[in-house]
């Protein structure tokens, strides 16, 4: 089934959630001289860029396969979560540039009730996009969502770093307020580290499942006699594995191909992140019975 519909919807609504959540907080940032919500609302508005990033790349991803792509276009998904990080790096520049000029002329932010109820309000609604693209992500093996929730949920701990500054400040310590933009330079950098890691084993084809645990799903199979030269590749939730059967050299070649057939399924019921598994069925002899 064709995903691209299910992803689409949830890239849509989260861009309008992470919007207006960054709109909250750049807006009432500016208005209280608050560095560390205007930082985080930064934060926020990178999120839903990414957002608009992951609908391109989906676009692009779940075009069907043609001629010049015969196995399919999902690694410009791949690219999206590149550029996503990208976004993360340059937003965790800005942040400490911001942070070290604040050390420099010392501004001290106005904090008050409405202050902690913007930030919470923000933070819970970010959980709820953090959950929901993590869920929906690894339901519609979609790197892009589970990049954006990782994404999302550096947004939530610097959500964490923002209040506790401007408890600071309203207790008369105005210099935690940089020093917590600081902070959520440094989660913001990690969470761009985190996407790149994970987009880069993608395309250097990082091997995804252990050969023996695969193998011993494998021999579990009545007519396997070995199982050798197993790779896997792909993303954490999309997982393509390929791997060479040995089978009695009496086996009849229609049989040889439903047992081909069976060690495909047992692997998909072991391992649900795998979705596409390749057998290459050998005699023990070399030679097969047609």
């Amino acid at each position: 089934m064709n995903a691209y519909p299910q992803v689409k919807k949830v890239l849509i609504y989260t861009l309008f959630l992470n919007l207006l959540v960054a709109i909250a907080k750049l807006v009432y940032g500016k208005h209280t001289q608050s560095l560390s919500m205007m930082a985080d609302g930064y934060h926020s508005f990178f999120d839903g860029t990414s957002n608009i990033v992951g609908l391109v790349g989906i676009w692009l991803a779940y075009h069907p396969p043609d001629k010049s792509h015969p196995y399919g276009h999902k690694k410009y998904e791949t690219l999206a979560s590149l550029v996503i990080s990208v976004f993360l790096f340059l937003a965790c520049y800005g942040v400490l540039k911001d942070a070290i000029l604040r050390f420099k002329f010392h501004t001290v932010p106005e904090v008050n009730i409405y202050s902690f109820i913007v930030m919470l309000a923000t933070m819970g609604v970010n959980t709820y996009v953090m959950l929901l693209e993590r869920k929906r992500g690894h339901e519609l093996k979609s790197e892009i969502l589970i990049a954006d929730s990782l994404h999302t949920r550096s947004d939530i701990f610097a959500s964490v770093s923002v209040i506790i500054s401007l408890g600071a400040v309203y207790f008369g310590i105005p210099m935690v307020d940089p020093i917590a933009a600081f902070v959520i330079a440094i989660l913001i950098g990690r969470t761009g580290y985190e996407i790149l890691a994970e987009a880069t084993k993608v395309l250097s084809d990082y091997s995804r499942i252990s050969p023996s645990a695969i193998r011993k799903v494998v021999l579990g199979v009545n007519g396997v006699n070995a199982c050798h030269d197993i790779r896997t590749r792909g993303s954490a939730t999309d997982v393509y594995v390929d791997l060479r059967l040995h089978v009695p050299p009496e086996l009849k070649i229609e049989d040889a191909h439903r047992l081909a057939h069976k060690v495909e399924d047992r692997i998909k019921e072991e391992f649900s992140e795998v979705t596409e598994v390749v057998v290459h069925v050998e005699p023990e002899d070399g030679t097969v019975t047609f």
